[in-house]
């Protein structure tokens, strides 16, 4: 019989990168097969507004409440009625001090846990220290999505490398979207805004770009993110378009403050001819958004944040500094002025292996291996 599986994290329709993650993979690792569930983590600010995972995404069986005191206890109890627990960690995501809630409730699940990191700091706090090393030490077997995590995590952290595998984080397919070909090249950046995601440097690239003919228009898709909305409220949108009104490049950018479904991420992607990925973080070891690019074949030019040098090194987009729009626009002028146009530089570095089916099947491995190794081996009798 298949394993069935528990999966805990923010879910749709909270709209974030870590709850879009967790519904794809419980969706091709379970296959719509029932006897899997989801335990979502809610907080009062959750942004709503999605679909709830998709047809083939396993329901939600219970939800902890992360500004409710306690709340691992019962989460705890409502993965252990699952084989095997899928946690997702991000410091952000879980009550007390650096998320350390999360520990009780791993030490509480007496089923093997897979605990797929998705931040790992290079130089962490000593509480952010504390707390990963001890989700390591409690965790049945742990996933980077990178080299450079799994490099990052043996070096800088005490911990037992032998429990971390590198499985990478899923590629969906977008080929059943038409390819949308403008009369402009057109640039494009989604996700959730907020400082650190570099549009400036974007903006001041593409005012270097007006003497080609035609002039590129840039797409900004992606709502506020939500504990920015709730800080600072849209400051940071209202300080990019004063910025490029000042350029004189206002008529070229488009502003899409939506949260994108498959459908309409795909038409967006299949219509760029460049994807922009100029942020400013040089901790981000995991890119949701680089692989759904790379995995789209549309070229990438990227700053050089750890997860874009490991990806793109071999070739499906080029790498510029930070902070250096000059760098950003040149590598545009090449990527649009290549013989065969952006398609020269596009391919997913990998092929299938990225897919979503491939990624969620090296978890199913890995999740048969930890049953097996709980499974009590029966005494022979002798005859």
């Amino acid at each position: 019989m298949p394993a069935t599986y528990g999966f805990l994290s923010t879910y749709p329709p909270t709209q974030c990168g870590l709850a879009t993650f967790n519904a794809a993979l419980a969706s091709h690792l379970t296959g719509g097969a029932p006897g899997s569930g989801v335990v979502r983590l809610l907080s009062a600010d959750a942004t709503g507004g999605g679909l709830e995972g998709g047809r083939t995404a396993p329901r939600v069986v219970h939800t902890w409440h992360t500004d409710t005191p306690g709340g691992w206890a019962a989460a705890a109890n409502a993965l252990n009625r699952f084989d095997v627990a899928v946690v997702q960690h991000e410091y952000g995501i879980y009550p007390g001090v650096d998320g350390d809630e999360v520990l009780p409730l791993l030490r509480a699940l007496k089923v093997p846990a897979i605990v797929v990191l998705h931040t790992v700091l290079s130089t962490p706090s000593p509480m952010q220290r504390s707390v990963l090393e001890r989700v390591v030490a409690t965790a049945d077997a742990v996933v980077t999505m990178t080299d450079t995590a799994r490099r990052r995590l043996a070096e800088g952290y005490r911990i037992d490398a032998r429990k971390v595998t590198v499985i990478p984080h899923g590629a969906g397919s977008h080929t059943s979207a038409p390819r949308e070909t403008l009369a402009v090249p057109h640039l494009l950046t989604w996700g959730l805004l907020g400082p650190g995601k570099g549009i400036e440097w974007a903006l001041r690239a593409l005012a270097l770009l007006g003497d080609l003919d035609p002039a590129p228009v840039y797409t900004v898709a992606g709502r506020t993110h939500p504990k920015v909305l709730e800080q600072h409220g849209d400051a940071y949108r209202e300080s990019l378009r004063a910025l490029a009104g000042d350029l004189g490049v206002a008529e070229r950018v488009r502003w899409e403050d939506v949260y994108l479904d498959q459908g309409q991420l795909s038409r967006l992607i299949r219509s760029a001819d460049v994807v922009v990925l100029p942020y400013d973080s040089t901790e981000q070891v995991t890119s949701g958004v680089l692989i759904e690019a790379v995995g789209a074949g549309v070229p990438v030019v990227a700053t050089e944040f750890p997860h874009a040098v490991e990806l793109l090194a071999d070739g499906p987009g080029l790498l510029v500094p930070h902070q250096d729009p000059q760098a950003m626009a040149a590598a545009v002028r090449h990527v649009l002025a290549a013989p065969s146009g952006p398609n020269l530089l596009a391919g997913l570095t990998g092929g299938p292996t990225l897919r979503w089916p491939a990624v969620a099947a090296r978890y199913q491995s890995l999740a048969g291996r930890l049953v097996a190794d709980r499974t009590p081996v029966a005494a022979s009798v002798p005859a």
